[in-house]
């Protein structure tokens, strides 16, 4: 199959899970190509972006030069010597009075001199974040793009953006789009209650559960206890009380360490309550790392923190994949009870789960673990079970596969929402 990836940035050190369906995707034989709205962050690649060659199958779209006269200049003359060849979809994407701002500002015009210049015929075109599957029916509309459109939904596609944009932003999707794939059941309940019936699946994010191995957690000779948290510095992230409620670990005199990997806009905040609460030497921000980087540090660690909140905007999470790849490594995880986490996260089992922003909740079941390391092999062995069996990035693919080959076949079209539905079942059904 040929199949088109409509994301925002790539590559992104942050959306591994995108590349693991990408890779997985052309290692089971499938041509790939990916659209991107800018570069992302280059300094830090994933091997598997050069192990693949996919920056020479990645094309970048925009709404062309800033300046507004070269880009009117430019696009003059690009209709000009391709408009025997692409008359119609070009003279559509300047249709001000069906497209308005978009047509006006030439950002459909440019998006279409990308799309038409390479493969714009697609089996499928796979769109992760509700906005660029609106995108992609717009593009498709106009004649720049051919494929069946599949869309994923995430987390603040469902949150930030439908505060900004209303309640009825997907309306043209959902009459428009082909399928829908919300990656959890929390995700797929909420766009039901906005009017998306049918055409609708769950499918998971997920991970490649050998590059995670499982280890059994033991306390370090001295006793000091490693607590991790892999997290973008974002509000949604719950950072500020992860570190407020190890601090009063460290008070109580527990012997702590605690890590916190990745960046954002909040790290000169987080550094400043660290600062203010005095446990500079015990807890660390040491930014974003490369995927190698991050697994040697969780080798090290002994819990993982993910103390996630909605954010003041709305923004929630969808399912972390950090948590997924922690999980698998067997640490024993202190999370929240917070949007899709409930279906990683067995509470009780593979971890606990506490309201969001609850300090003292936080506080209570890491001082537990931290006192009783002998329930983190039970509690580490049923994480990297679980998500074995439900997050297995290599399972998923081929089960997103089968989701594509049942959607390009008419004759099973009657039947494809009973068959999606019976692909991702059980991951449902396990679902806590």
């Amino acid at each position: 199959m040929k199949i088109a990836f409509i994301v925002h940035p790539f590559p992104s050190v942050s959306e591994t899970f995108i590349l693991n369906q990408i890779t997985g995707l052309i290692e089971l034989g499938h041509e790939v190509d990916i659209y991107a709205h800018k570069v992302g962050n280059i300094s830090k690649i994933h091997p598997d972006v050069e192990k693949y060659h996919l920056l020479e199958h990645t094309y970048y779209y925009n709404k062309g030069p800033e300046n507004n006269v070269v880009r009117m200049i430019k696009a003059l003359i690009w209709l000009t010597a391709n408009f025997s060849k692409h008359s119609v979809p070009l003279i559509e994407s300047l249709n001000f009075f069906k497209y308005g701002i978009q047509a006006i500002s030439l950002q459909l015009f440019y998006a279409t001199i990308i799309l038409l210049k390479h493969k714009q015929n697609y089996d499928i075109i796979h769109c992760h974040f509700g906005p660029f599957g609106l995108k992609a029916v717009l593009w498709r509309q106009i004649g720049a793009i051919q494929g069946k459109i599949i869309t994923v939904f995430h987390g603040y596609d469902m949150t930030t953006y439908l505060k900004q944009h209303g309640e009825q932003a997907y309306d043209i999707l959902f009459n428009l789009g082909d399928l829908f794939l919300p990656i959890s059941q929390h995700w797929k309940q909420r766009l039901i209650e906005m009017g998306c019936t049918d055409k609708i699946a769950v499918h998971h994010m997920g991970i490649d559960c050998q590059r995670f191995a499982f280890a059994v957690r033991k306390p370090q000779p001295d006793g000091q206890v490693n607590i991790v948290t892999v997290a973008r510095l974002v509000e949604k992230k719950g950072v500020e009380y992860g570190i407020r409620a190890v601090a009063k670990l460290i008070a109580s005199n527990l012997n702590i360490q605690y890590t916190i990997v990745g960046n954002g806009y909040l790290r000169e905040k987080l550094q400043q309550l660290i600062k203010e609460l005095g446990v500079g030497d015990s807890v660390k921000l040491i930014g974003s790392q490369p995927q190698p980087e991050v697994i040697a540090v969780l080798n090290n660690s002994h819990i993982v923190l993910a103390p996630s909140v909605t954010s003041s905007t709305g923004d929630q999470e969808g399912i972390p994949v950090a948590l997924m790849e922690t999980m698998a490594m067997g640490l024993p995880v202190v999370s929240t009870q917070h949007s899709g986490i409930p279906e990683l996260v067995q509470d009780g089992i593979s971890g606990f789960l506490v309201p969001e922003r609850d300090v003292e909740a936080l506080t209570e079941k890491l001082s537990y673990l931290v006192k009783h390391p002998e329930v983190w092999p039970e509690m580490g062995a049923a994480g990297r079970s679980f998500v074995e069996k439900y997050y297995n990035i290599s399972k998923l693919n081929e089960e997103l596969v089968e989701i594509y080959q049942n959607l390009l076949d008419d004759s099973s079209n009657k039947s494809m929402s009973n068959t999606i539905s019976n692909i991702t079942c059980s991951s449902v059904d396990s679902s806590p």
